[in-house]
This record gives structure tokens, C-alpha cells and sequence, in this order.
């Protein structure tokens, strides 16, 4: 493997792991709400590419775009939460794990009736456009403004979760609901609106990835195992392992399909299958 293509491929994982990252970041802060798995989380991600391609072909353009893809995808979660989740918050995990599986599959169909089951590739703008000069490798503007721009969203979160009253009452709701609420905090609302901002970042993540990868109808399908293995394997709740589980994700998915494509998958879930052998809590996780 030429250097160029060593740093092309490292970039690519780069790119690929920080959307991973954000996508189980979301998911993370979901699972510890309802303590089951958001099967509708990838199905969402989908949205949020789809609601960016109809935004950014107005005159709302890219940036509109991108808006509607955060905050489109973060009202239908609210509105999940509050007529559907919350009503079965009593109930067996079974229950609320059949609900998101059924809303995904609600929601995956509904896109098909609406924008059609073939798929939509978009453009970056003219500034995004095209590739830069790194010294040992041309690489497109568009891939490193995505992993930048996923960074500093990222580190907003982080200071969001660990620097705020909010995120100090999220962490204490998170460990023993009843506590909060006797303190006379809504913590209902708290997780409100924490459900919505998590699948709001599910649907922020497709948008920035559409004129990558473009969109389909089964793509959340497709992308929702790897947010699981970085839940698993960054540890529940723990924004950095989201962040280092999600960069090692997509780096070895990464080197793997250049080197041994049809091999790619088996080594992100050898990956997750090791590091729950070695720290089963999760590479910084501490439960």
C-alpha cells in the first residue's frame, strides 16, 4: 500500500468513525434512558438524509439543509417520546425494543411512499467542492470540513454533558430517576428532550453524510450495527469511548475494505467481540 493511499484510507476511517461516533453518541444517551436498544435510531438517520436532500434543493440550500436534518429528525423523536415511549415507560424492556423495531420499520416505509425507493446523491456546495493539497495525498474539501465540523460538534456535547447543570442533572437522572425527581426536577422533560436531541444527532449525522454517500431507504439498516458496536464497545454513556470507539470503527473498516473488502464488517465486530472480552464495561466505560 503507497503512502498516499495509507493516508487516504486513515482519512476515510477518520470521516467514517467520527459519523459513528455521533450516531452512538445519540444512541448511547438513549440506551441509558430507556435501557434497551433504539432499533429506530438508524431509520431516523435515514430521515435526516432524506429531509437535508429536499431542504438543500430549495432556496434553504446546504446550510438549510443541514438545519432541517438536526431539527426535523429531533421533533419526530420528541413526538415519539411523548405519545408513544413514555406511555410504555412502566412496561417490560420487550415492549418498548418492539416499539422502536415497529417504528423503524414505519418510518423506513414511509420514506419509501414519500421520496420513492431508488436512491439520492447530492453535491456539496461550490466551496466544499473538489480536493486539497495535503503534501502526500489529494483529499476532497468536503470529507475533512464533515470530520471537523463532527469534532467541534462533538466536543460541544462533551461540555454540554460534563460543564452544565443540565448535564449534571442528565447524569444523576441516568443513575437513579426517582432521586431527581424528589428534588423537585421534571426530569420527564429532561429526558424529553434528551430523547430528541439524540435523534437529532442520528439525523444531523445523515445529513452531512448524503453528499458522501448519498441516501437510500435502508441505509439506517445498514448503519445501525456499527452505532451499537461503538455503544458496546466505548462504553454506555461515556462520550469519549463513543469518540474512541467510533474513530477505531471506522479506521479498521476502513484499511479492511482496501485490503480485504469482503472482510470489512467481520473486522469491526472481531473488534467489538475482543474488547468485550478484555473490558466488558466498555474501553472508558465504568459500568
Amino acid at each position: 500500500m503507497s503512502a498516499s493511499l495509507l493516508v487516504t484510507t486513515v482519512l476515510n476511517g477518520l470521516v467514517t468513525g467520527m459519523i459513528y461516533a455521533l450516531m452512538g453518541f445519540g444512541l448511547s444517551i438513549i440506551l441509558g434512558l430507556l435501557n434497551i436498544p433504539n432499533f429506530a435510531h438508524g431509520a431516523l438517520y435515514a430521515l435526516g438524509g432524506y429531509l437535508f436532500v429536499t431542504l438543500a434543493q430549495t432556496a434553504a440550500g446546504f446550510w438549510g439543509g443541514l438545519i432541517a436534518g438536526f431539527v426535523g429528525v429531533a421533533i419526530i423523536g420528541w413526538l415519539f417520546e411523548r405519545t408513544s415511549v413514555r406511555r410504555l415507560s412502566g412496561a417490560e424492556s420487550d415492549y418498548l425494543l418492539l416499539l422502536t423495531f415497529g417504528f423503524s420499520l414505519m418510518l423506513t416505509e414511509t420514506i419509501i411512499l414519500i421520496w420513492g425507493p431508488v436512491g439520492i446523491t447530492f453535491q456539496p456546495p461550490e466551496y466544499l467542492a473538489g480536493r486539497i493539497d495535503l503534501g502526500i495525498a489529494l483529499y476532497p474539501k468536503y470529507r475533512l470540513a464533515v470530520m471537523l465540523a463532527t469534532a467541534a460538534l462533538i466536543f460541544v456535547c462533551w461540555l454540554l454533558m460534563e460543564k452544565t447543570k443540565y448535564g449534571a442533572i442528565l447524569r444523576a437522572g441516568l443513575e437513579d430517576r426517582n432521586m431527581v425527581s424528589v428534588l423537585g426536577i421534571n426530569i420527564d422533560l429532561v429526558f424529553a428532550i434528551t430523547f430528541a436531541a439524540g435523534t437529532g444527532l442520528a439525523g444531523l449525522a445523515g445529513a452531512m453524510m448524503v453528499p458522501v454517500r448519498g441516501v437510500v431507504p435502508t441505509i439506517g439498516t445498514d448503519i445501525l450495527p456499527f452505532a451499537f458496536v461503538v455503544v458496546v464497545l466505548g462504553g454506555l454513556g461515556s462520550l469519549p469511548g463513543a469518540v474512541v470507539a467510533g474513530l477505531l470503527v471506522g479506521i479498521v473498516q476502513s484499511v479492511m475494505t482496501v485490503v480485504w473488502s469482503p472482510g470489512a464488517d467481520a473486522a469491526v465486530f472481531a473488534l467489538m467481540t475482543l474488547g468485550l472480552l478484555l473490558r466488558p464495561q466498555g474501553l472508558l466505560g465504568e459500568r
